[in-house]
């Protein structure tokens, strides 16, 4: 509520408020000016020290030893084996045969009428390879359902698992068949049946040793018992040659045939193929196209990083000609100034090697200060002299390091950067310290300007009724003549 003066008739609370705002206005204008260049600077200096250190992570890719020293390596039929290969496989290309994958052990052991009837007491001990498990069955779980889970609540280590499948072959009864996950020779799963004098019926019917063989060809179903036990697949290794050398593997994964080379087999090749003598290449490579896509990457990255260096300091036109210029946070700022330079003049540096500037690997500077690059240049200059490209860009003279150091003392922990936003952060903190001083004051003054003005309408109260009293006692004097209203 508005405090008016009884004695002067003043709007005494208004007019104090005006004279306060009206002395704190400078200072508040100064420190909220301050506050917005200094907010405006920090933001912009945080958004510079992160475009940099994205930038940095670009060469520090590209100044990785191990890019180049990656090999590609491609399968000429990659339904036949696909390939990968590491930084130790020697460049080169191979003829590659398949003649068989590695097998694991599949059996079939005997067929019993259906999968719930009980077949007997004992111990089945199921082996394959230099894995073994032994399972005990009693009455509880001597059916072949029964038999299968006991089989399966054993099998984490053994890779030993078992089902129960209906055999239209068996006459129509059920199977228990073994599988074991290991493949290469000598892996044939084989079952032991030991049973003791208080056993019942005849667990002895499952019991399995395959019989040898050089085909590896399944065991066909005896027509005279088509429920006997039989050889589904038998455990095999795979069997190849490289170069015309004979190689075997336990596994479909071969890793020793060719050093630092990892082939995945995945079929054999057909019978009349390999009569032929047909082979599928195999080639070991340079990694080019990982380096080619990198140095997209620095390509990208430096025109990024021109892109937010340009809004960081860009100078935008507002209402026309006459308009005052809107400016950016880092506008004529030291550092960018800096930064750029260095960083031109590392790219401009002439190289003493097979590549010598950028324009050799077919990177050029547009009149946009962005970066182009030109495939075909690429390729040409990766093709012909890929050391020369490895030497120029990568290692302790290579030119992404020295853009790295060009950069590191601004965006490292306690660089040049990180000063000035701390700089900036005490500027922030100082304007709130001010701000309150200012606060302090003014409501100081606003006590102090209150009283005066309330002391002045005291005063004018009482000279009022002092002066309607001498008017009142000099009107009532004999002989005083009182004037007409």
């Amino acid at each position: 509520m508005a405090i008016t003066g009884i004695g002067s008739g003043l709007d005494i609370s208004n007019l104090v408020s005006a004279l306060v705002q009206a002395d704190g206005a400078p200072k508040a204008a100064q420190l909220t000016r301050q506050e917005n260049a200094s907010t405006e600077k920090f933001t912009a200096l945080g958004s510079l020290r992160s475009a940099l250190s994205t930038f940095q992570g670009v060469l520090d890719k590209l100044n990785s030893s191990d890019l180049y020293a990656k090999r590609s390596a491609t399968s000429g039929d990659s339904a036949v084996f696909s390939v990968k290969a590491d930084k130790n496989a020697s460049v080169g290309n191979y003829d590659v045969q398949v003649f068989n994958l590695a097998q694991s052990s599949k059996v079939a052991l005997r067929g019993q009428t259906n999968s719930t009837v009980a077949i007997g007491t004992g111990t089945l001990t199921i082996a394959a390879g230099d894995k073994s498990i032994d399972v005990s069955v009693t009455e509880g779980n001597n059916s072949l359902a029964g038999i299968r889970d006991a089989i399966n609540a054993q099998s984490a280590d053994s890779g030993i698992t078992a089902t129960v499948v209906s055999d239209p072959n068996g006459g129509g009864g059920s199977r228990l068949v073994l599988s074991s996950s290991d493949t290469g020779s000598g892996n044939d799963i084989s079952v032991q049946v030991a049973t003791e004098a208080g056993d019942t019926g005849d667990l002895g019917v499952l019991a399995y040793t395959p019989p040898a063989t050089t085909d590896y060809e399944p065991t066909p179903v005896d027509p005279l018992d088509p429920m006997a036990p039989r050889v589904v697949s038998y455990a095999r290794d795979a069997n190849l040659s490289i170069d015309g050398l004979a190689i075997s593997s336990a596994s479909n994964s071969v890793a020793d045939a060719i050093d630092g080379v990892t082939l995945t087999l995945k079929a054999a090749q057909s019978q009349e193929d390999l009569d032929a003598g047909a082979s599928v290449s195999l080639g070991v490579s340079m990694d080019k196209a990982g380096v080619r896509s990198s140095l997209q990457s620095f390509v990208d990255g430096y025109n990024t990083l021109m892109k937010s260096i340009n809004s960081l300091t860009s100078v935008t036109k507002v209402g026309g000609d006459e308009g005052e210029p809107l400016a950016a946070a880092l506008v004529g700022d030291s550092s960018v100034r800096s930064i750029m330079s260095g960083l031109r003049s590392e790219m401009s540096t002439v190289s003493s090697g097979g590549i010598r500037i950028l324009a050799d690997l077919g990177i050029t500077t547009q009149s946009d200060g962005t970066l182009a690059l030109d495939s075909d240049k690429l390729d040409e200059a990766l093709d012909s002299n890929f050391d020369a490209v490895s030497e120029f860009v990568a290692g302790d003279n290579g030119l992404m390091g020295r853009l790295d150091a060009k950069l590191e003392p601004y965006t490292q922990t306690g660089g040049i950067i990180e000063g000035r936003t701390t700089a900036l952060q005490n500027t922030l903190s100082s304007i709130d310290e001010q701000r309150e001083r200012l606060e302090t004051r003014l409501a100081s003054l606003e006590t102090r300007l209150l009283a005066q003005f309330n002391a002045m309408d005291s005063l004018v109260a009482n000279l009022s009724s002092t002066g309607d009293f001498l008017s009142s006692q000099l009107s009532s004097l004999p002989g005083v003549v009182k004037q007409d209203s």
